[in-house]
């Protein structure tokens, strides 16, 4: 039976300069983070603007991980996406976005949390 994955969406303020300036620091988070929860990443794709901010999407057997910064503004945004497929994966999908928002400080300006 289909059982809806939990997608988590966020808007925030930042100002961690370093850290969404450089994609390296979210993407070691990152590593670390789809490693503790035993999820399967299946590909990755980061790029550091040339005058700052980054934006990487890594692909999930679960579903998918975004995040987009611009720290001209202070401004990230970020999506962690889990389906319930196999098994149910609320819980870790809320933990990861619990560890970007701590990462980058952040102050929350919109979060929504769909489930589908």
């Amino acid at each position: 039976m289909y059982q809806a994955g939990l997608h988590l969406i966020c808007d925030c303020l930042s100002h961690e300069q370093e850290k969404i300036s450089d994609y390296h620091f979210c993407q070691t988070l990152l590593n670390q983070l789809i490693e503790e929860e035993g999820l399967c990443k299946i590909g990755e794709v980061y790029h550091n603007f040339p005058l700052g901010g980054f934006t990487g999407v890594v692909c999930l057997a679960e579903s998918h991980i975004s995040i987009h910064t611009w720290p001209e503004f202070g401004r990230i945004t970020f999506d962690v996406f889990l389906s319930n497929y196999q098994q149910v994966n609320d819980e870790k999908a809320q933990r990861i976005y619990q560890q970007l928002t701590e990462l980058f400080n952040a102050n929350i300006l919109t979060s929504h949390e769909i489930k589908r």
